[in-house]
C-alpha cells in the first residue's frame, strides 16, 4: 500500500502499529494525507482496567515498585498511597539532566507516538487521559525540546521521556512550528490542557524504550535507502569503468542465495538493462580473441572487476538481509510494554521485570550501523577507481574534462571529493564501534548491567548521515564519468537518475565548489527522489515481515 491510499487516522491499540506508520507520522511532510493518532477504544478500556487494579492494590497499602516505593536503589523506602502522585512529579523532576544537542522533531514524534501505543496495551496502569494528551501533542505538532544524551537505555530512556513528561505537565518549551514557545503557551493556543499526574503515571511515561526506538525506526527506514542509493552507484560506476555485468547473472547468485545479495543482484540487473557501456564476459572473450598457439599473452581488458564492483551485491545483501531482522525486532519493540512494573488484571497482581531493558533494539543498531558503514568503506573504493586512471579504463585522471587542455595543470577536479569522501567514509567506519558493548554500573549498582541502546541508535543514525553524504559524492563523480563515456550509450535508468542529478548539480566543466552539489544530492537520496528516478522507489518501504 503506498502513502497516497493510506488512512489518515491511526488508531492505537498497542499491538499494530507499523514502522511505516511511525514513519508516515514522524515525517509529515513525506505523508499524503496527513496522519493523525487517536487512542483505540478497546485500548482506552484496558488501561482501565489496569488503572483499576493499581488503584485496589494501592489500597491494600502493599509496596509496589514506583507507586508506593522509591525509585532505583530508593526501593526499600515504601510511602503512603497518599504521597504516590507527589512521587511521580518528583521523578520527573530529578531526571531533567540532559545534554547535547535537541532531538530533530521526526524523532521526537517517533517518540511521542511509540510511547502512546506502548501504553495502549493497557499493562501500565496509566488512565487513557494520559495518553489521550501525549496524543494531542503529536496532533498538534507540540513537540518537547528533548536533549539526545543521557539514557543508558535501561531502566528505560530515563532522562529523555522525562522532558515528554515534563511537556504534559505543562512545563518547559516545545517546537511548535518554527518557533520555540513556552509549553504552557503553546497548549493555551491548541486548546490542551495540562496533565496533573497519578500513581505510576509519571513512572509509565518515562520507564520504556521509546526514544531509543525512535531513533532506531527512523534508522532503519533510511538505512533501506541507503542500500538502494548503493545499487544505483554500482550500476553507475559498472557503466563508468565499463564493466563487466555478467558479475550480476542471476546464475551467478541463485549458486549462494542469500535474499539480500540475491534482490541487490537483481536489481542491478534491472538498472543496467540496455547498457551499451557496461560488457560481458561473452563480449571480452570475443573482443580478445584466441591465444593463436602462443603460450602466453597479456590481456587488454580484465574477465573480472575489482573487488568493490565485483562484490557489490554480496556486501549491499549484508545490509538488506541485516534490515530484514532488524524491522521484526524493532516492530517487536514498538508494540510492547516496556515500562516496569505492568499490571495483569487477570491474575490481580503487579509483575515486576526489566521490559525496560532496550537490548533487543541495541543489538540491530551495532548489526545496521556496521552494515552500513561498510555500504560507505564500499562506495569510496568505487570512487577511488573511477578517478585514478591506473584503474579508470581511459577516463581522464580526476575526471578533469578534456575541454580543458588548454589549461593544463590548472584544474583538479575530482580530487579534493575522493578525499573528503575518504574522510567522512573514516568516520563512519569508527562510528560503527559497537556501543552496546560499553555497559556502565550506575545508581548505586542498581542499573549494573544496561544496553547502551540509545547510543547505538543516535550512531545508526549518523552512520546513515554519513554513509548517505559519501553515496552523494560517489554518485556526481560517476555522473561526470558517464558525460565522459558519453551518456547517450547509458542504461535508461541510469540516464533517468543522470538528469535528476544534473537537476540539482551540474556539469564540472571546471574547478568549482562543489558542496552544495553535495548536500542536494544527500537530500535525493533521503527524501527517495533518487530511488524513484531510478524506478526502484519500493525497495525503501520495510520488507513484508516488518510492515
Amino acid at each position: 500500500m503506498n502513502d497516497w491510499t493510506a488512512p489518515s487516522r491511526i488508531a492505537l491499540d498497542g499491538s499494530s502499529l507499523t514502522l511505516r506508520d511511525i514513519v508516515r507520522l514522524a515525517r509529515p511532510e513525506e505523508a499524503r494525507p496527513p496522519v493523525a493518532a487517536v487512542l483505540d477504544p478497546a485500548a482506552a478500556r484496558a488501561a482501565e482496567a489496569s488503572v483499576g487494579l493499581r488503584d485496589r492494590l494501592m489500597a491494600e497499602r502493599r509496596p509496589i515498585y514506583g507507586v508506593t516505593t522509591g525509585f532505583g536503589d530508593s526501593v526499600t523506602n515504601q510511602i503512603s498511597p497518599e504521597r504516590a502522585a507527589q512521587l511521580q512529579h518528583n521523578l520527573i523532576r530529578y531526571h531533567l539532566n540532559g545534554v547535547g544537542p535537541n532531538a530533530p522533531a521526526d524523532v521526537v514524534r517517533a517518540t511521542l507516538l511509540i510511547r502512546a501505543n506502548c501504553l495502549a496495551l493497557g499493562n501500565s496502569g496509566i488512565r487513557p487521559l494520559v495518553v489521550d494528551r501525549l496524543l494531542a501533542h503529536l496532533n498538534a505538532d507540540i513537540l518537547p525540546l528533548v536533549p539526545e544524551r543521557g539514557s543508558l537505555g535501561a531502566s528505560g530512556d530515563l532522562v529523555p521521556l522525562c522532558y515528554v513528561a515534563a511537556t504534559l505537565l505543562g512545563d518547559g518549551d516545545a517546537q511548535v512550528g518554527k518557533h520555540v514557545l513556552p509549553v504552557a503557551e503553546a497548549q493555551r493556543e491548541a486548546g490542551i490542557e495540562p496533565v496533573a499526574l497519578e500513581a505510576k503515571e509519571g513512572l509509565a511515561l518515562i520507564n520504556g524504550t521509546s526514544f531509543t526506538t525512535a531513533f532506531a525506526v527512523l534508522a532503519a527506514h533510511d538505512a533501506a535507502g541507503i542500500a538502494t542509493a548503493a545499487e544505483i552507484v554500482t550500476a553507475f560506476v559498472s557503466e563508468a569503468l565499463l564493466g563487466n555485468a555478467s558479475h550480476f547473472a542471476e546464475f551467478l547468485h541463485r549458486a549462494k542465495p542469500h535474499p539480500g545479495q540475491v534482490a541487490s543482484a537483481a536489481q542491478l540487473r534491472r538498472l543496467l538493462a540496455g547498457s551499451r557501456l557496461s560488457t560481458t564476459y561473452e563480449e571480452i572473450i570475443a573482443e580478445a580473441g584466441s591465444l593463436e598457439g602462443r603460450d602466453f599473452r597479456e590481456l587488454e581488458v580484465r574477465i573480472q572487476d575489482h573487488y568493490s564492483v565485483r562484490c557489490a551485491p554480496q556486501v549491499i545483501g549484508v545490509l538488506r538481509d541485516t534490515l530484514s531482522w532488524v524491522e521484526p525486532w524493532l516492530t517487536t519493540e514498538v508494540n510492547a510494554s516496556t515500562d516496569n512494573p505492568l499490571f495483569s488484571v487477570d491474575e490481580e497482581r503487579p509483575h515486576h521485570g526489566g521490559n525496560f531493558y532496550a537490548g533487543h533494539v541495541g543489538q540491530a543498531m551495532d548489526s545496521l550501523k556496521t552494515a552500513t558503514a561498510n555500504i560507505a568503506d564500499l562506495l569510496d573504493r568505487q570512487l577511488a577507481l573511477i578517478i585514478d586512471p591506473k584503474f579508470s579504463g581511459g577516463l581522464p585522471a580526476n575526471l578533469v574534462p578534456p575541454e580543458l587542455s588548454a589549461e593544463a595543470g590548472l584544474h583538479h577536479g575530482f580530487k579534493g571529493m575522493q578525499i573528503a569522501a575518504s574522510a567522512v567514509t573514516a568516520e563512519a567506519l569508527k562510528t560503527a564501534l559497537p556501543a552496546t558493548v560499553f555497559s556502565r554500573s550506575t545508581e548505586a549498582h542498581n542499573q549494573d548491567k544496561v544496553s547502551m541502546a540509545t547510543t547505538a541508535a543516535r550512531d545508526a543514525r549518523t552512520v546513515n548521515e554519513l554513509t548517505g553524504q559519501v553515496a552523494a559524492i560517489a554518485l556526481l563523480a560517476a555522473a561526470q564519468a558517464l558525460d565522459l563515456r558519453g551518456l547517450d550509450r547509458a542504461a535508461p535508468r541510469t540516464r533517468a537518475v543522470h538528469a535528476l542529478i544534473r537537476a540539482h548539480a551540474p556539469y564540472a566543466d571546471r574547478d568549482r565548489r562543489m558542496d552544495q552539489d553535495i548536500a542536494a544530492v544527500a537530500r535525493l537520496i533521503s527524501d527517495g527522489s533518487l530511488a524513484r528516478a531510478a524506478g526502484t522507489a519500493d525497495e525503501r518501504e520495510p520488507h513484508a515481515a516488518a510492515s
